[in-house]
């Protein structure tokens, strides 16, 4: 897929997240490439900025989560929110949805799906964000740690949560407690990436599975998304319970009607997300 980035010039030097429109697809770019795209407070905004954006716009469908230059991300730049992390103050203004996704409260959370495209080197809060999304394309040689013990800090994005689950609590203990680097197959291996490709082929990859998703009837991929969420987080029986009210939405919407009448004419469905 050809596609022609756009981004500020010049950058700020605090860095900030570009946005992007093609199709129904949102691309989400980290844009401080100078410094590895190292985080910085203004960064965290416009990204909370992007998601809610992202959640409320009815024609955006799907995310992708991607990064300029060679790095996905080296993590936080320390200094820039020593300040704010010490008096525990919010980065992210309450109300936006939180991009890390696992219901902090204050937080909105989404109902559309992400794809984050990974490259070089992905570091703590990078971890953190990719398995926020939903679905990780990462490139072949990236380079991935969760090393905030190093740094005296406990992991506060989610990768204590999400690591064991995907991988179990032995081999989350492992490189949670560490810090240890591993490498795009151990992150395959360990299920925190779902595909692994060419490190130029990261954002092409994510933005065909995010096209293909956005083909999609945008209600039923919400609800599928959100109820296996519910299933991993609060267990079978709640997702079971929600079967007859998401099936009462559905079988209302224009959606369900153009899918019926789509499989009768034998044609690809066209989806309006109504």
């Amino acid at each position: 897929m050809s596609l022609n980035l756009t981004t500020t010039d010049p950058l700020p030097p605090e860095g900030c997240i570009e946005t992007q429109v093609e199709g129904h697809v949102l691309l989400i770019g980290i844009n401080r490439p100078a410094k590895r795209n190292g985080w910085t407070p203004q960064m965290f905004r416009q990204l909370g900025e992007a998601y809610t954006r992202l959640e409320d716009d009815p024609e955006l469908r799907v995310g992708v989560l991607h990064a300029f230059g060679d790095h996905f991300t080296a993590g936080l730049d320390m200094p820039s929110v020593q300040a704010a992390l010490e008096k525990g103050e919010k980065i992210i203004p309450e109300g936006m949805v939180e991009p890390h996704d696992f219901g902090k409260p204050g937080y909105r959370r989404r109902s559309k799906p992400v794809v984050a495209a990974v490259k070089g080197i992905c570091f703590t809060v990078g971890i953190e964000l990719m398995l926020g999304a939903d679905i990780v394309v990462a490139g072949e040689v990236c380079r991935f740690s969760q090393k905030e013990v190093a740094r005296g800090l406990m992991p506060g994005g989610g990768a204590t949560l999400r690591m064991a689950e995907r991988a179990g609590l032995g081999n989350a203990m492992l490189y949670l407690l560490t810090g240890d680097e591993f490498d795009a197959p151990t992150a395959y291996r360990l299920n925190f990436v779902q595909k692994l490709v060419p490190n130029d082929q990261v954002l092409g990859e994510a933005l065909a599975i995010a096209g293909r998703i956005a083909e999609q009837a945008p209600l039923a991929v919400q609800a599928t998304r959100q109820n296996t969420i519910k299933a991993v987080e609060e267990g079978p029986a709640a997702a079971v319970a929600d079967f007859p009210e998401i099936s009462r939405r559905i079988f209302a919407s224009e959606d369900w009607a153009e899918g019926v009448r789509s499989f009768v004419e034998k044609r690809q469905a066209v989806f309006k997300g109504r």
